[in-house]
Formats: structure tokens, C-alpha cells, sequence
């Protein structure tokens, strides 16, 4: 069951009907013919979850019932007729649904409510338990689940996220796409599973995929501003984290789970995925199975050679729960095969291949304490297995990577706490060896991380304030030091950083909302952008490090609006970044003439990123709503006041959508403007406008749900070109794709 809370005076957000239900019947006799039977489930139409304890009364005689803890529902004797059954509960949009009763029949239905926010004196009430503002500004902006999800599902991670704000994608052909928020990309942005920070090398180079499967996924959620620190010291990129609950944390009532499967044209790809939850108490068991492929991608003036993939992702997980926590573990094994495209500058011309697997083990914990001051204490520990080769078309291995990575983190929350009314405290480490081989002249070496963190909240009257600090100690050794290499000395480097954030959120009416973030941020360099020295063959580029970089340190700010009232939100942000001894690789124009691959340099520089992110969405009416997002982010060195490289062009996205009992259908505008402020070797870019269609529909028969999803991506065959992908001099982004997903959730 979801708890609630209340805040402020007034009721400010009344929840109205909308959603859908599906109709199935089947024959059972009565002993009276003039009556029936219905029967049915509640269900959250954004997670798929049942919900429990909902109150139903019927319209013409006021008899009123309340659903299961399961979500389900049984109302006998019902008169053969038409009857509106009006269905009410806190955190959810309220429903009219009309159902038809014919003799002797049993009607079986789903109900679908949407999940609303409502305000009551001083207490914020959700399906999702919020405490504060920020957790409604953060769950309005910066989540993405349920139907959403699915809507927005591909084959990878990156470009099921592509149209959020903020994100675009930085990518070397289809699989080794990424994230990249407000034009800063590698480990500024820090991938995440369950919190739990993703181990590959996809944060190096641009030719390296990232290891997670977007199809079993139940939530993504992108973490900016002061709660980032609970992760990483980069407060000015964000932490990427999604939610699959690989580890149970409770004992659900039934074995329930998910079948599904994807599709689409542009690649002739496909995907199957299926996952279980197996109660007996006290052990909760959780089991994954997910198998992609997909072929070289269709552009609307020709086929990109050697683009295509074949993944396979399996996980088991299991826990012991007791009244006072839980202690679970689990293993994921993750094997992808893609080809990075050639035919570019410096590129094979048939590209190259690339085999990987990550292989991992986690142990979590949770402990209820339940004192006066504090909650709970959190533990995990991972180890991490990470092979990755990069092969020519002669099959002769050019790359060769092997990490053994070990992390772990213990946190302790608390509750109200002299000024501060909730909060976490703790420390984490990460070891790692990385091990590298083949035509790659970066030294092997090995990192160590401990840090210790702080997140705190508390609310003055009608500002809520939000902070934190993060203390690391990072020391890179490489195996065997080099103190004459051409680069310079090889040896070992210790950095000792920090990072702090505050964010307010003033709450000018019960409607309006402005707030501020201020962070100074840190990052250390790599071991690649340290001791890299020599060709990387997939990238297609001669890469040389600096073995006397500094540590990476900025003062980032930011201002925002957050408006939301019935039927509309809005959110503006508005942020600058002062960078100091930014850590870049750019491309210097020259050539190695041995290997004839551009060369790449890391070095410190001073930057100024600033720009400007808003979001509106709005519900017309009670079948439609239109929803935008735009994004704008400029980047420059400051010393020499040039563009910085890689930066994206102003982009967005504007959406209509028609939603009528349980499906829907929508069409959604994707553009973005010319990039012509680039780098000094660097390409710019045309602007662009592509048409995408969808369609949705649902419907429950027994226990189980199903959900159909339809859509036709760039309905014109437009040709564009994204200004992050490195391929783009030779063909532009993805045709006219016919996109297909279906997800059975069963449960018995």
C-alpha cells in the first residue's frame, strides 16, 4: 500500500477522470437470471502495478466497495442494465467507467487510474511518497517509466532517452550510443543500475557501448543538483540511474512478472525479454532473460555497413527478508557483439568488430534501525568482471581490455535531525584494475576511490533547501612507471577533491515555485587521459594523454521555475558552468603518420558552458494534451573565447496526444537547429524537423495486462545528421522506422 501526505492549506489539485478499462466476459449461470456478477482489477496506468484499497461506488443506488490489497475487486448480485461506477482514490486522477450487465453473465474489467499529485496543508500527496517540492519538481522533469517508458523504448539505453531535456546522444553508429546532459558527456555523466554504478568503458571513448538493457527496465530517472553527490563528485553532469530491482527488497503476495518483445524496421531488429518474481516467504527470488539482434541501420540514402548487434542479458537475484530489513544478492551476465562503422577519416574501411561481456555480482543490505533520530543503513558490494576486444577485418585483435573492478558504498539515513528533516551520511570505495592489451600503448595501472558524502533537506517556512558534499581521495598507479616516456613522466598521481551543492526552492504561491542551485564540482582525469600514448584503432584516432593533468574543478549555477497547477506544468532552467582545468581530447589536426589516425591530445583548459532547458506539458482537455521540451546549451574556451567541440545544437521535441478509455495515439515533432559553432577541426551540422506517429493500447483478461505499442519514427524518410555522432560525414541518422513493442504483465 502507498502512504500518503498532505501540504498546504488548500486543496490545489482535485484529481479528474480520464483512463481506460477493457471489457471481457464469459458465461456463468445464476440462480437469479436478472442479476450478475462484475469482477475486475485496479491498476496504475503509468507502472502496471495493481492498486490497493481504492474506493468504487455506483452513480444510481450509492453502493459502495473498496479494492483488495492485490487491487482486485468482486461486486455479486449487480441488476442487468447500464450502471457508471465512479472510482476514487488520493494520489490518482479520479475515474467514470460504465459497465453494461447482461443476464447470467459475469463482467470482467480493468480499471486504469493515472497518478496525480495533491496539495494539502503544508504536505505533498503522490502515489510516489514524495516529502518535498524537489521530489515533485524531480519526479515531473526527470522520470521516465510506465507507458512513457515503453513509448519511448530502443534498443538503447541512450536513445530511448533521447528526447528527455537536457539529454542528447553522443554516439559511433547504433550500439555505442550515450547520454550526454547539457553538453557534457564521458564520466561527468555517471551510469548507474539500482544505484549501483555501471562498470564499462563506455565513459572513455566513443566507440565503447554502454552495458544495460533498456527493455527490463521499470524506471529511469536522471539525478541532478545536490543528490548527486551521494554517487559522484560531478555535480554539474548528472547520475543516470535505472530501476529494475534486480535484488527484491520485499515479499510480494503472487509470482508475477513480465513477457515481452520489440521490434523495428530501420535494422531488421528484434528483442525478447521475460522476468520473474517468485515469492516464498521469507526469500523473494527475481529472474531475467533478454536476447537482441539487430542488422546494419537503414538511412534514407543508404545502409550504414558493419552497424549491426547481438546482445544476450540474464540476471538472477534473490533476498532473505526480515521485519527489521533485507540481505540480498545477485549476477548479471552481460555479452554484447557490434560493429563500429568505417569509411570516415582515419577509419578501416569495413570498420571494426567488438566483442564485450561484463559479468557481475552484487550483495545489498538494509537494516531498519527505527530510532529517534535515524531510519536505516544501507550496504552493498559489488565485483565486476569487464572484457572487451576490438578486432579488425582481418579478425586480428588491435584492442584488448580487461577490468576487475570492486565497489561498494554503506549509508546511513535519518530522519528529522536538528535543523535537517531527512537526509543520508556515508562513505563508498572503488578499486580498480585495469588491465590493457593488444595495439594500445596505455600502461596497465590500477585506481583506488574513498570517499565519504553528506546529503541533507530541510524546509524554512515556504523554502526548501537541499545539500551536499562529497570528499574523494583518488590514487592512479600505473604497473610499471615510465618516468621518460615522450609524454612525460609515467608514475603514480594521488588527488585529493571535493564537491558542494545547495539548491532552494521558494514557493512564491501554492502554485508557483522559483529556485537556485549553486555546486563548486570536481573530477579527476582518467587513466586514459593520463597515460594514453598510441593509436585506438575503433575510435579511429591516435590518442595521446598528459601525464601531469590536473584535477578537474568548476562553480556551476542555476536558476529555475517550476509552475504546476490542474492540467499544467511548467519548468524553465537556466544554467552557467565556470570550468577550471577542464579535461579535454581534441583533435589537433595532425596525423600519425604510421598508423595515418588523427590526432587526439588531452589537456586543461578553461571553459564556459551556459544555456537554457524548459518544459511545458498541458492537458487540452480530458482526451488530449500537448507536451514540449527544448534544450539549449553553448559551450566556449574562455581564454580564446572558440567553441568547445562536441557541444549540441538547440533541440526539441513538441508532442499531441489523444487518449480515449485504454489506448491512445499521438504525433510528436523532433528538430533541431544548425550547429555551426564548432571546434577548429570539427564539422558543423544542418538543422533538421522529423514527424513521428504512435499508437497505445491496453487490456487485461484474468490476471494478466497487456500493452501494445505501435509507432512509425521519421514518417517522411528525412535525411539529418546528430552533430555528436562521429559517422555522421558519411550518412545521416536513421530512416523511416516502423517501431513495434508488446508487454504481457501476468501475475498468479
Amino acid at each position: 500500500m502507498n502512504y500518503f501526505k498532505f501540504k498546504r492549506e488548500h486543496v490545489v489539485c482535485i484529481v479528474l477522470p480520464i483512463i481506460s478499462l477493457a471489457f471481457f466476459s464469459t458465461n456463468f449461470t445464476f440462480a437469479q437470471s436478472h442479476l450478475g456478477v462484475i469482477k475486475g482489477i485496479v491498476i496504475d496506468a503509468e507502472t502496471n502495478k495493481p492498486i490497493p484499497y481504492v474506493s468504487m461506488e455506483f452513480q444510481d443506488h450509492s453502493h459502495g466497495f473498496v479494492s483488495k490489497n492485490d487491487g482486485s475487486f468482486e461486486v455479486s448480485n449487480v441488476q442487468a442494465g447500464k450502471h457508471v461506477i465512479e472510482v476514487k482514490h488520493l494520489g490518482y486522477k479520479e475515474n467514470q467507467i460504465e459497465v453494461n450487465i447482461n443476464s447470467n453473465i459475469d463482467k470482467q474489467i480493468a480499471v486504469y487510474l493515472i497518478p496525480r499529485s495533491i496539495e494539502i496543508s503544508q504536505v505533498i500527496v503522490t502515489d510516489k511518497n514524495l516529502t518535498s517540492k524537489f521530489d515533485e519538481l524531480y519526479e515531473d522533469a526527470n522520470v521516465l517509466e510506465g507507458r512513457e517508458l515503453q513509448k519511448d523504448l530502443a534498443l538503447t539505453l541512450a536513445s530511448t532517452l533521447k528526447n528527455e531535456t537536457g539529454l542528447a546522444i553522443r554516439s559511433m553508429g547504433p550500439a555505442p550510443a550515450r547520454p550526454v546532459i547539457r553538453g557534457l558527456g564521458s564520466d561527468r555523466v555517471l551510469m548507474s543500475e539500482d544505484g549501483i554504478k555501471t562498470t564499462d568503458l563506455s565513459a572513455t571513448s566513443p566507440d565503447h557501448a554502454v552495458t544495460i538493457d533498456p527493455f527490463t527496465l521499470e524506471r529511469i530517472e536522471v539525478l541532478r543538483g545536490p543528490r548527486v553527490l551521494l554517487k559522484t563528485s560531478t555535480t554539474i553532469g548528472g547520475v543516470v540511474n535505472v530501476i529494475r530491482n534486480e535484488i527484491p527488497v520485499e515479499i510480494d503476495q503472487h509470482v508475477h512478472g513480465t513477457i515481452g518483445g520489440f521490434g523495428e524496421s530501420v535494422n531488421n531488429g528484434f528483442l525478447g525479454s521475460s522476468t520473474i518474481i517468485i515469492p516464498f516467504n521469507p526469500f523473494s527470488i527475481r529472474a531475467e532473460i533478454s536476447k537482441r539482434s539487430s542488422g546494419n541501420l537503414t538511412t534514407p540514402i543508404g545502409e550504414l555497413n558493419n552497424s549491426s548487434s547481438d546482445n544476450l542479458n540474464y540476471s538472477i537475484g534473490g533476498s532473505y527478508v526480515f521485519s527489521f530489513g533485507y540481505l540480498g544478492a545477485s549476477y548479471r551476465k552481460f555479452d554484447l557483439q557490434y560493429g563500429v562503422p568505417g569509411g570516415f577519416i582515419g577509419a578501416h574501411p569495413n570498420g571494426i568488430d567488438i566483442e564485450m561481456f561484463r559479468r557481475q555480482i552484487n550483495v545489498k543490505s538494509k537494516i531498519s534501525i527505527n530510532s529517534k533520530y535515524f531510519n536505516n543503513i544501507n550496504a552493498n558490494y559489488s565485483r565486476v568482471l569487464y572484457r572487451h576486444k576490438e578486432f579488425e577485418a582481418s579478425d586480428l585483435i588491435g584492442s584488448e581490455f580487461k577490468i576487475i573492478n570492486d565497489l561498494g558504498h554503506i549509508q546511513l539515513t535519518n530522519k528529522k535531525l536538528w535543523l535537517f528533516n531527512k537526509g543520508t551520511v556515508g562513505a563508498s570505495f572503488e578499486a580498480r584494475d585495469f588491465d590493457i592489451g593488444g595495439f594500445v600503448f596505455t600502461p596497465p595501472s590500477k585506481s583506488l576511490n574513498i570517499s565519504t558524502f553528506i546529503y541533507e533537506s530541510l524546509k524554512l517556512n515556504d523554502i526548501n533547501f537541499e545539500l551536499g558534499a562529497r570528499l574523494n581521495i583518488d590514487e592512479i598507479s600505473p604497473i610499471k612507471e615510465n618516468l621518460s616516456a615522450k609524454i612525460g613522466p609515467i608514475t603514480k598521481r594521488k588527488f585529493t577533491t571535493y564537491s558542494v551543492s545547495l539548491s532552494t526552492l521558494y514557493s512564491l504561491t501554492e502554485r508557483v515555485h522559483i529556485g537556485a542551485n549553486l555546486s563548486k564540482s570536481s573530477r579527476v582525469p582518467t587513466i586514459e587521459e593520463l597515460f594514453s600514448e598510441g593509436p585506438h584503432l575503433a575510435a579511429y584516432s591516435y590518442e595521446v594523454g598528459d601525464p601531469n593533468l590536473r584535477a578537474e574543478s568548476g562553480i556551476g549555477a542555476e536558476v529555475f521555475l517550476y509552475h504546476k497547477f490542474d492540467g499544467f506544468m511548467t519548468n524553465v532552467n537556466i544554467f552557467r558552468n565556470d570550468l577550471n582545468n577542464y579535461i579535454i581530447p581534441r583533435n589537433t589536426g595532425k596525423i600519425n603518420y604510421a598508423t595515418f589516425l588523427p590526432i587526439y591530445t588531452s589537456s586543461n583548459v578553461s571553459a564556459l558552458l551556459y544555456g537554457i532547458e524548459t518544459q511545458v506539458e498541458w492537458e487540452i482537455s480530458n482526451k488530449f494534451d500537448i507536451s514540449s521540451s527544448f534544450s539549449y546549451t553553448e559551450g566556449e574556451l574562455t581564454d580564446s573565447k572558440s567553441p568547445l567541440p562536441q557541444i549540441p545544437p538547440l533541440k526539441g521535441n513538441i508532442e499531441i496526444k489523444y487518449t480515449n478509455d485504454n489506448y491512445s495515439i499521438g504525433l510528436s515533432n523532433e528538430f533541431a537547429f544548425s550547429q555551426n559553432k564548432v571546434d577548429e577541426f570539427e564539422e558543423p551540422t544542418d538543422g533538421y524537423s522529423i514527424f513521428n506517429i504512435f499508437s497505445r493500447y491496453s487490456f487485461q483478461n484474468a490476471k494478466l495486462i497487456h500493452n501494445i505499442f505501435l509507432g512509425i519514427d521519421n514518417i517522411f524518410d528525412q535525411e539529418y545528421r546528430n552533430h555528436l555522432s562521429r559517422v555522421k560525414s558519411i550518412l545521416p541518422e536513421a530512416g523511416i522506422n516502423v517501431r513495434f513493442s508488446y508487454k504481457m504483465y501476468f501475475e498468479f
